[in-house]
């Protein structure tokens, strides 16, 4: 009997009922997805995600997402380990990047693709290490409390300066998901960093971690792994930040998956320095 062929893929927008099967297949992936990251994704673009079926079966997906006029993140690029090969996922590649217009687009590539991506435009950015290691039994700071509504406007103020582009839609969801835990810490009463906790399908993910200095980040490391004390956890760490990098090794965590950063062109300027870790390879 003979392969499905390219013509014979349907790319369609996919919902939230769709990315049950893709979360599974990042999984199986070891790419150790959220248990609750659905929603917040889809909350910041919902017209971004694409599944291609044959004979009404998934057998590739993407996610295209907007952020505004001049960004968008491409994540979720995969096919079906058993139908690889045979142009599906450059079908679907191509029927998603119509989404993102002329924007600039940014992903995070895995090792084995990021040739690819450079021959589709794509240019290194800064390569990044997922860290893992057991939650070490810190005390959280006093200074450091639980996000409450009253913090959103000043989190989301300051999660604009660490990021290529704003993200309040995404962020509300973020915060507040089921089983995430979102701390930020102030001095002054500014905000001088803001962290999130959330159960993965493997271990307990933290990201973003986003802090002024390393002793803020510090801190808040602190806060996030006390809820897991004892159990894995991994953080994306920008190996371009030194302070970062050192953080995770204080804390006894080694690297143990890459990706590399990558975009089409430009990006608004952001404060790179102050992103300890990034909030998820899927969305940026």
């Amino acid at each position: 009997m003979a392969s499905p062929a390219p013509e014979d893929l349907v790319v369609t927008r996919a919902g939230l009922d769709d990315w049950s099967v893709i979360t599974g297949w990042a999984a199986d992936e070891s790419w150790n997805p959220g248990l609750a990251d659905a929603p917040a994704f889809f909350a910041q673009d919902p017209d971004g995600f694409f599944v291609g079926r044959i004979d009404g079966e998934p057998v590739s997906a993407i996610s295209v997402v907007t952020y505004d006029s001049d960004y968008a993140f491409l994540g979720h690029y995969l096919v079906r380990p058993d139908l690889r090969g045979r142009g599906h996922g450059l079908t679907t590649w191509k029927t998603a990047l119509a989404h993102a217009g002329n924007r600039t687009i940014g992903l995070d590539g895995v090792v084995a693709q990021q040739d690819n991506y450079r021959r589709s435009g794509f240019e290194l950015a800064h390569r990044t290490a997922r860290f893992t290691g057991t939650a070490p039994a810190f005390d959280a700071p006093a200074d450091v409390h639980a996000v409450r509504p009253e913090d959103l406007a000043d989190i989301t103020a300051y999660d604009s300066g660490c990021t290529p582009a704003d993200r309040p839609r995404f962020l509300a969801q973020w915060l507040t998901g089921p089983g995430h835990h979102a701390v930020v810490r102030r001095t002054g009463g500014r905000v001088t960093g803001y962290g999130v906790i959330r159960p993965g399908r493997d271990c307990p993910r933290i990201g973003p971690l986003f802090a002024d200095t390393a002793d803020d980040a510090r801190a808040l490391f602190a806060a996030l792994t006390a809820r897991a004390a004892g159990r894995q956890v991994a953080v994306d760490v920008p190996q371009t930040n030194a302070a970062a990098v050192a953080l995770a090794e204080e804390a006894g965590f080694t690297p143990s998956f890459e990706t590399a950063r990558m975009y089409t062109g430009p990006v608004r300027p952001f404060a790179e320095e102050r992103v300890f870790g990034i909030t998820t390879l899927e969305l940026g």
